[in-house]
C-alpha cells in the first residue's frame, strides 16, 4: 500500500488519527503483518495500516498530561498524530498522547526544561488569582442570601455559601446559573442546608427510608423555616 495518502494528509493542519489496537490482533492491509494488542494502527482509506505501511515509522509516542510539552512538540514536527484508544466502558475512542518526530521531542523537552521555572511562577499567579475570585464569588454567593433570607440566623449565610460553592463539589453553587446569583440556585442552597441541619432527613435517609420519601416527610418543616427566614412571621 503506497504511503502517499497519509503522508500528504500528516500535517500540522490535518493531523492523522492513530489507534492504540485493543484486540487481540489486527492484520495490516498493508503488507498482511500481524499487528498485536497494545500497538499502533493507522486508518488509510477505511483500513487498518502498519505505521510503516502507513508511512509513519520512526515516531515517537508522547503520552498524554504535559499539555506544554505536547503543544510545543506538535509545533516543532513537521508530521504528528493524534493517538486514541477505544474505551468500552464509555463507548468512544478516547485521546491518549500523540506520535511526533523524535527530534521535535527532544527540542520540546530541552524547551520546557528552560522555562519551567517561569512557568511555574504563572501558574502560582493564576492560582492565586482564582483563589481570590473563590472567595469573592463566595463572599456574593452569602451576601445574596441574606438579601432573600433577611431572618435568618445571623452568619449562616456565609457556611451555606461554603458548602454550596465548594470547589470540585459538584453542589448547585457550581452552576453556571449559580454563578450568575440565580435566585432558583440560591433557594436550593439554602433548602439542602435546612434540609440537612434542621430536619430529621439524614436519620430517615439512614434509617432505610428512600431519598424521595424522606423528602416529602420533611417538606413542611423546610417550607415554615424558609418562610420564617424570609420574614413572614
Amino acid at each position: 500500500m503506497s504511503s502517499q495518502p497519509v503522508a500528504e494528509r500528516a500535517t500540522k493542519q490535518t493531523p492523522i488519527v492513530v489507534s492504540i489496537i485493543t484486540e487481540k490482533s489486527v492484520r495490516c492491509r498493508g503488507c498482511r503483518r500481524m499487528m498485536r494488542a497494545g500497538g499502533f494502527s493507522a486508518t488509510v482509506q477505511n483500513r487498518p495500516v502498519c505505521l510503516q505501511c502507513g508511512g509513519l515509522l520512526g515516531l515517537v509516542f508522547l503520552r498524554r498530561g504535559n499539555i506544554t510539552l505536547t503543544k510545543r512538540a506538535c509545533k516543532l514536527s513537521a508530521r504528528w498524530m493524534v493517538v486514541v484508544k477505544w474505551s468500552r466502558a464509555r463507548r468512544r475512542q478516547e485521546r491518549q498522547g500523540v506520535l511526533v518526530e523524535p527530534q521535535a521531542l527532544e527540542q520540546a523537552r530541552l524547551q520546557s526544561a528552560a522555562d519551567e521555572h517561569q512557568r511555574q511562577k504563572r501558574r502560582a499567579r493564576a492560582a492565586t488569582r482564582r483563589e481570590l475570585q473563590d472567595q469573592q464569588y463566595t463572599s456574593d454567593f452569602a451576601t445574596a442570601i441574606r438579601a432573600r433570607y433577611p431572618a435568618s440566623p445571623p452568619g449562616i449565610e456565609r457556611p451555606i455559601a461554603e458548602h454550596a460553592c465548594a470547589k470540585y463539589s459538584g453542589r448547585v453553587g457550581r452552576t453556571a446559573a449559580a454563578k450568575e446569583l440565580d435566585a432558583e440556585m440560591i433557594h436550593r442552597a439554602v433548602v439542602a442546608h435546612i434540609r440537612h441541619a434542621n430536619t430529621r432527613y439524614d436519620r430517615l435517609i439512614a434509617s432505610g427510608v428512600s431519598r424521595n420519601e424522606a423528602r416529602e416527610l420533611v417538606r413542611t418543616l423546610i417550607d415554615e423555616t424558609l418562610s420564617c427566614w424570609r420574614g413572614e412571621f
